[in-house]
């Protein structure tokens, strides 16, 4: 029997909060007060007569039966979403609308090149483009918030429940300025990874795919750890903020990171499109994916 003081903003609560992993989090998220978010969770618990999630110093973390509502209120939050949706594309007699999320380090080189072949078509669909780290935009598609995710492949249980295909794979690269001193100081090129300590490194986020295939390249080489390191997703920062002799940046080959003109020092990463290929060992690249819920 359902009980009919559940309301949508408890929902919509609970999910804020179980894809955040923090009541702080999700309220900024909501635009509502800490407090009120923990009144709702405590009435929605209370309706449900079960505990939803464990409280710590790790943040919020669904028990098992919160695990086991979010799969069916995540579903229904979706379908109202698409109901509300499609009633307002009826009303203006507007085309279709696809929700797609993409890697913020995949977007800038692949969305361009999508959107111009979708122009060069009759298709009359519209698409919502929100950009993410990959495991925040795998569990909005399991919530049904995003239609397809241009991602990473992940570990395989987080891959359960999703339907995928293979798109692309983008090996990593260690990208510098041309008159970097990897490049042209004689001491440096006999081995630049063991002086690149001395540099400043721009690293994807900690917990992408990417930085754990960067992480593992370097400590399997046994190589000292990175002194000053700059880490974001966002390609235009990386691409922007290369002082000439004192920062190098790593990122997937695939996403465009380096500048025409920038090189690869070499043993890190293969190059591609007109600049110098780099001998030596490369890292495992990382597949990209297309992935929709089933």
């Amino acid at each position: 029997m359902i009980d009919e003081r559940i309301k949508f903003r408890h929902l919509q609560c609970f999910l804020a909060v179980a894809q955040h992993g923090s009541l702080q989090k999700a309220s900024g998220v909501l635009s509502i007060t800490q407090p009120a978010v923990s009144k709702t969770l405590k009435e929605l618990e209370a309706m449900l007569a079960v505990r939803l999630f464990e409280r710590g110093r790790k943040g919020a973390l669904l028990t098992r039966e919160g695990e086991a509502f979010m799969r069916h209120a995540g579903a229904s939050v979706s379908a109202l979403r698409e109901a509300v949706a499609s009633v307002a594309q009826s009303r203006s007699q507007g085309s279709a609308v696809v929700t797609l999320g993409v890697l913020p380090t995949v977007a800038p080189w692949l969305m361009p090149a999508l959107l111009l072949q979708l122009d060069q078509t009759s298709v009359s669909t519209s698409l919502r483009i929100h950009t993410g780290a990959n495991p925040e935009l795998l569990a909005r598609l399991r919530q049904r918030e995003l239609d397809l995710v241009i991602g990473r492949f992940a570990e395989p249980a987080h891959m359960l429940g999703l339907t995928f295909e293979h798109l692309y794979a983008d090996p990593l690269v260690l990208a510098v300025r041309p008159n970097h001193p990897l490049l042209h100081d004689p001491a440096l090129q006999a081995n630049p990874l063991a002086h690149l300590h001395s540099f400043t490194v721009i690293l994807p986020m900690q917990g992408t795919a990417i930085r754990h295939t960067a992480d593992s390249f370097l400590l399997t080489r046994g190589l000292r750890p990175l002194a000053r390191t700059v880490e974001t997703l966002s390609v235009s920062i990386a691409r922007s903020y290369t002082p000439p002799k004192r920062c190098a940046v790593v990122f997937a080959l695939g996403c465009r990171a380096a500048r025409p003109g920038q090189r690869s020092p070499g043993a890190l990463a293969r190059e591609h499109g007109g600049h110098r290929r780099a001998g030596g060992p490369e890292p495992a690249g990382r597949h990209g994916a297309h992935a929709s819920a089933k």
